[in-house]
C-alpha cells in the first residue's frame, strides 16, 4: 500500500462495516446482562421468541428463520425441553419431522424476556427519531438480503 492510497478504515464503506460488528456485538452483551435474572441468553430469547410468534414450527424451519445451523438447534432445544419451556413433536403427517411448542412455562418466560428486551430498546434507540429507525431497519435489512444471498453463492 502506498502513501497515496486510502486506508480502509478511512472509507465510509469499511467504517460502516466495522461499525456494524460493533453494534451487534455490543447488543448481544447488553441484552446478555438484562436476561441474565431470566437464566437465559439471547439464542434462547430467539427461540422462544418465534415459537411465541409461530406455534408448531419445525425444528428445521426455526434454524432457517434463526440462520444457524441445525447442530446449534438440536444443543439448544434439548436444554430448554428440559427446563419445561418447551415441547418437541412428531408430525401427525410426517414422523421424520418434530414440531416444537412452547408450554405455558415457556410461554410465561417469552413474554418476561420480550419486555426485557423491549425495554433495552426503548432505552438505547429511545433517542434515534422513528423516522431514522426506520431508515436504519431498511438499510439492516438489505444487508441482511446480500448477506444471505452471499452465503447461498457460497454453498
Amino acid at each position: 500500500m502506498n502513501k497515496n492510497q486510502v486506508l480502509p478504515w478511512d472509507h465510509p464503506r469499511f467504517r460502516s462495516w466495522i461499525a456494524v460488528g460493533r453494534a451487534c456485538q455490543l447488543m448481544q452483551q447488553v441484552l446478555t446482562r438484562a436476561l441474565a435474572d431470566l437464566d437465559i441468553k439471547p439464542p434462547h430469547l430467539d427461540i422462544l421468541v418465534n415459537l411465541y410468534r409461530s406455534d408448531r414450527m419445525t425444528q428445521q424451519d426455526l434454524a432457517r428463520k434463526l440462520l444457524v445451523g441445525r447442530s446449534n438447534m438440536s444443543m439448544l432445544l434439548p436444554q430448554m425441553e428440559k427446563r419445561g419451556l418447551l415441547t418437541r413433536q412428531g408430525d401427525t403427517r410426517d414422523r421424520r419431522v418434530l414440531r416444537l411448542s412452547l408450554t405455558p412455562a415457556g410461554r410465561d418466560l417469552a413474554e418476561k424476556a420480550m419486555k426485557i428486551q423491549t425495554d433495552v430498546i426503548e432505552r438505547t434507540l429511545s433517542y434515534t427519531p422513528i423516522e431514522r429507525c426506520q431508515e436504519l431497519a431498511e438499510t439492516m435489512e438489505r444487508l441482511t438480503g446480500i448477506l444471505i444471498q452471499e452465503i447461498r453463492d457460497e454453498d
